[in-house]
């Protein structure tokens, strides 16, 4: 089992910056793919980022590229999201997910989940 937690949320002003974290515990997910997913009120879950285990591949939605990059430090069992320039439309609940497979961008095919934390971007 791995368990995964979210920190690093808050708010933040549009323009402005945050760096999210999720730290995994129990079982190595360091030859795995972990993501970023977001959902925002009223909506479904979406993908917004992920990468491989090595960090040698990334995929990003369309709406954050160029903006977003996401890393990872297995020594740490740790996955970020360095989130920069970022508007009202960014505002959502964010989750880590985490697979012992290779990359993938549908919720579905990710087996561990965090609890989320809660981005809000003012105007």
């Amino acid at each position: 089992q791995v368990q995964l937690v979210e920190s690093g949320g808050g708010l933040v002003q549009a323009g402005g910056s945050l760096r999210l974290s999720c730290a995994a515990s129990g079982r190595t997910v360091s030859n795995g793919a972990m993501a970023w997913f977001h959902q925002a009120p009223g909506k479904e879950r979406e993908f917004v980022a992920a990468i491989s285990w090595s960090g040698g591949t990334t995929y990003y939605a369309d709406s954050v590229k160029g903006r977003f990059t996401i890393s990872r430090d297995n020594a740490k069992n740790t996955v970020y999201l360095q989130m920069n320039s970022l508007k009202p439309e960014d505002t959502a609940v964010y989750y880590c997910a985490a697979r012992t497979r290779r990359i993938a961008t549908m919720g579905v095919d990710y087996d561990y989940w965090g609890q989320g934390t809660q981005v809000t971007v003012s105007s």
